[in-house]
């Protein structure tokens, strides 16, 4: 009998006590015409309608997404920034709420519209971080999730609302275009997969991203606070919203490279001006009496307005520190997935026996070699190699938690065990004894316990017999515990039978007396009370001589024992 294997389980943050919804969530989508309307202005067209579904079923080549969603900036195929958000978070597109998505279009914008560079990981990590959305009561799982700015930021005042009203009853499906590129699919559904809080959630940026994205910060800084130059969150929403570009989709050139009009990357025409201020108005906590502004004070970098030569050589080399290493990054990336899954074979094996374990440990060394080979080609990722180390500590303490609950079980194993034979006095002996000490201590267990059980169906076998004596008119209970219950009553089942046989040989008596053909009053012979004592015994000793006749007809042997001289009551 092979030992249970224990998984150990990921929780989520203990400080959300409260239950997830999950799936409850859903609900059939109601979309009106005016979210139509207003998808179609913006160019957004590639997308399906739920029908009469109340949980999101997409077709082939189809996601889910929400009209909110659409409308602050997402589009498909998704922006690899973006991509990468969801992977290192391990979210889906609904996990975010409507303003983090707002969060990523705006910072997006602003590192390829106003700094020069891609987006990257080291100067959102300066920024943001991730945190559960939720009450003491409820915790959500579509938009479970909020992108906040850290209070120690100095960052664009954005203006969203509190919260979004009915957004997540807006779904719908949009396609999947991403020209038949892996790299470039959003996540599949999976509306109950449940969210876990992960470190990456408040992860902060090193000595040594800070230091390289201090210039960057202080650009921000520049752009906020240059008088009559101010650069507002509200400026940039306004910028990407009239550029028609959507800052969440992957596009064939940054925002530093738009053309205007005749860009390749737009979704529609120009809107509107008051469809564009409704739609300002719509996605932050702006009111009708707040003026929407018509242009940024600060010009942009585009195909136009191009990067200054010193400005590029500096900027670039910033992003091209964190962000330039794509291909490589993906390489390592399939790498480390690769070293995951082979741990996890490991981890496996490791519990079957000690040679599963030494090829583990062998097959570490390769994965190290090989990580050292890919640090060697890729100068300068320290990053990577703080991963490795991670994951070799975390083998080494799998492998060492193993072997100490292994132990545990044994030394549990072997103790329960003296206890069944201390109180037993039953010793088992394994006819072909392994050398697995674990499996011999569990096999003994078993025999102890198949005894036991034994043992207990003979005693309620043993019961169940006596039960239709003792309990003629009564079902049998299905519990072993009810069966007992039954033969410890509040009354005395012994007097009982007692009182009931003596009422079946008083019907005899009375029916063979009335046999006889007597005259008899029976309303004086039930009338005890007027009997003296001694009258009684010499009655009794009178009826004597014919009481085994009368025991005789009635089908009972008569004891050796003398007969009561009085009436048990």
């Amino acid at each position: 009998m092979p030992p249970r294997r224990l998984t150990r389980h990921n929780t989520p943050d203990s400080s959300m006590a409260a239950a997830d919804l999950g799936t409850a969530e859903w609900e059939r989508s109601k979309i009106t015409n005016q979210d139509l309307n207003l998808l179609k202005k913006l160019g957004i067209t590639e997308q399906s309608f739920p029908s009469e579904e109340s949980y999101p079923a997409p077709p082939m080549g189809y996601r889910v997404s929400f009209v909110d969603h659409l409308i602050r900036g997402l589009s498909t195929p998704i922006h690899p920034f973006l991509r990468g958000l969801l992977y290192v978070y391990g979210l889906q597109l609904h996990h975010l709420t409507p303003n983090s998505i707002l969060h990523i279009s705006i910072f997006i914008t602003l590192c390829e519209a106003f700094l020069g560079v891609s987006p990257n990981w080291a100067l959102w990590k300066r920024i943001f971080f991730c945190r559960r959305n939720g009450s003491p009561n409820v915790a959500y799982n579509i938009g479970g999730v909020v992108i906040s700015i850290r209070s120690t930021a100095d960052y664009f005042d954005v203006k969203l609302p509190d919260s979004v009203q009915g957004w997540r009853k807006r779904w719908l499906y949009i396609r999947e275009e991403n020209d038949g590129c892996l790299e470039d699919n959003i996540p599949p559904f999976d509306g109950a997969e449940k969210i876990l809080r992960r470190r990456s959630w408040d992860a902060e940026a090193t000595e040594e991203e800070r230091t390289s994205t201090e210039s960057l910060m202080a650009r921000i800084h520049e752009l906020q606070n240059t008088r009559g130059k101010e650069l507002s969150g509200i400026q940039i929403i306004v910028y990407f919203l009239k550029s028609r570009v959507q800052p969440l989709q992957a596009r064939k050139f940054p925002l530093w490279k738009y053309t205007g009009n005749e860009d390749v990357d737009r979704l529609s025409v120009d809107l509107e001006v008051k469809d564009l201020e409704r739609l300002v108005r719509k996605i932050t906590s702006l009111s009708k009496k707040d003026a929407i502004p018509s242009s940024c004070r600060v010009k942009p970098y585009s195909a136009t307005h191009a990067l200054p030569k010193p400005v590029i050589k500096d900027l670039l080399r910033i992003g091209a520190q964190f962000v330039g290493y794509r291909e490589y990054a993906n390489k390592a990336e399939e790498k480390l997935a690769e070293a995951n899954d082979r741990a996890n074979t490991l981890a496996q094996q490791l519990e079957q026996s000690e040679k599963a374990r030494k090829k583990a440990e062998s097959d570490a060394i390769d994965a190290r070699a090989e990580a050292d080979k890919a640090k060697a080609d890729a100068a300068g990722v320290e990053d990577l190699r703080k991963r490795l180390h991670t994951a070799e500590t975390s083998l080494s303490d799998h492998i060492a938690a193993q072997s100490a609950r292994e132990e545990a079980i044994r030394k549990r194993l072997t103790t329960q065990s003296r206890r069944f034979v201390a109180r037993t006095a039953q010793e088992f002996q394994l006819d072909e004894p392994a050398n697995d000490s674990l499996l011999d201590a569990l096999s003994l267990l078993e025999v102890h316990g198949s005894e036991a059980r034994g043992g207990i169906d003979q005693a309620k076998a043993g019961l169940s017999r006596l039960f239709p004596y003792f309990f003629p008119k009564k079902e049998e209970p299905a519990t072993f515990l009810d069966l007992a219950k039954c033969f410890n009553p509040s009354e005395d089942l012994g007097l009982r039978v007692r009182h009931e046989n003596m009422k079946i040989a008083v019907e005899n008596t009375v029916a063979l007396v009335a046999d006889s053909q007597q005259s008899i009053d029976w309303s004086k012979v039930g009338d005890t009370d007027q009997i003296e004592q001694s009258r009684w015994r010499s009655l009794i000793k009178a009826a004597k001589p014919n009481t085994r006749k009368i025991l005789a007809y009635i089908g009972i042997k008569p004891s050796s024992t003398p007969s009561s001289s009085k009436p048990e009551v």
